[in-house]
């Protein structure tokens, strides 16, 4: 009994049929993670790991950290059977989004996802080997991402939410004809939101259309900035500066009791108090980010992928929130939305 004890202990912990002993043949197993045939030793094939971090927890954002998850599967790689996802969100702290960048690094994730600038810049400076995806940034070049959108011939590629600036002026004076001052909420640390003021400033000047700023250091402070462009402006608008997204409400707000419309760049935010937006949809952004990481899982150099651009805006809006904020959205421009939101 003794001996059979310890050749089943054997079995259990070496997994080894003795032929001498038993003349046992081992089947190939049925398991998806195994190797069929492999004989002795440890058969599973690792999951893959990919970790994905976000500097803040907002719909856009959530939207792109879906859609990656979801194309993944699509691609054959499906969370609890050969993929292994680890989501941390830095709740909008940049010291936060470094610690949770090194501790990224160091459980060596086969991919790391980083969404939004200040998370990107944040593995970036902890990692030159592991692949970095980005997505949902504006200007990667000047992040200092990559040095240009061909392929970075780093370890480095990923999705960028860049909009042309024309289609967005063009709606902000088709619902406010006869504008002359734009107000601009944004967080001076969040250099998406300075590269969006310095471009606003140098399309909209020469069509004698002012820029007044309301810079914001926090989330606390976005609704003080809308208040001090009241009676200043004749509408505010909003990129996806993540500060600001995340206390949309509150803007939105503010926009009501001071009768300014808002017009947005994330149509997410029409939901949440926008009279209209025009910009990208960043589940279709997070899909197409997960078709890079499915290549760089599958083998690819993240430096030889170009980052991708959304090509296709969305235009959605809201005669409900344009009447809060005492005005009429043009049946014109009501016509022209892939979504009207009541």
């Amino acid at each position: 009994m003794l001996y059979q004890n310890r050749f089943a202990k054997a079995l259990l912990w070496g997994g080894v049929c003795t032929a001498i002993l038993t003349g046992c043949n081992q089947s190939p197993t049925d398991d998806p993670n195994t190797v069929d045939g492999a004989v002795g030793g440890d058969t599973t094939v690792p999951a893959k790991t990919v970790a994905i971090t976000a500097i803040v927890e907002h719909p856009a954002l959530d939207d792109v950290r879906k859609g990656v998850i979801d194309e993944l599967a699509d691609q054959g790689f499906n969370e609890g059977e050969n993929l292994e996802v680890n989501f941390q969100s830095a709740q909008g702290n940049t010291a936060t989004a470094g610690q949770i960048a090194k501790q990224f690094v160091a459980d060596e994730a086969d991919v790391i996802v980083a969404i939004g600038t200040p998370s990107a810049q944040s593995v970036a400076a902890a990692t030159s080997t592991i692949p970095l995806v980005f997505s949902a940034v504006t200007d990667p070049v000047a992040a200092k991402l990559v040095p240009s959108l061909d392929g970075s011939g780093t370890n480095v590629t990923g999705g960028s939410d860049a909009l042309p600036y024309e289609p967005q002026i063009e709606l902000m004076r088709q619902i406010i004809p006869g504008l002359e001052n734009v107000g601009y909420v944004y967080s001076p640390g969040e250099v998406n939101s300075t590269i969006i003021l310095q471009n606003l400033k140098e399309k909209l000047t020469p069509l004698g259309i002012n820029v007044v700023e309301a810079p914001a250091q926090r989330s606390n402070d976005i609704a003080m900035a809308a208040r001090s462009l009241e009676d200043r402006v004749d509408m505010i608008y909003t990129s996806t500066d993540n500060n600001v997204v995340s206390a949309y409400e509150s803007l939105s707000q503010v926009a009501k009791e001071s009768q300014i419309p808002l017009i947005a760049s994330d149509t997410s935010s029409v939901e949440r108090g926008a009279i209209a937006a025009l910009g990208v949809d960043y589940y279709s952004l997070g899909r197409e980010t997960g078709k890079i990481v499915a290549r760089i899982l599958n083998g690819e150099n993240a430096g030889d992928i170009p980052v991708y651009t959304p090509q296709m805006l969305n235009l959605y809006v809201s005669p409900k929130n344009a009447a809060d904020q005492g005005i009429t959205i043009p049946q014109a421009v009501i016509d022209q939305a892939a979504e009207v939101v009541e």
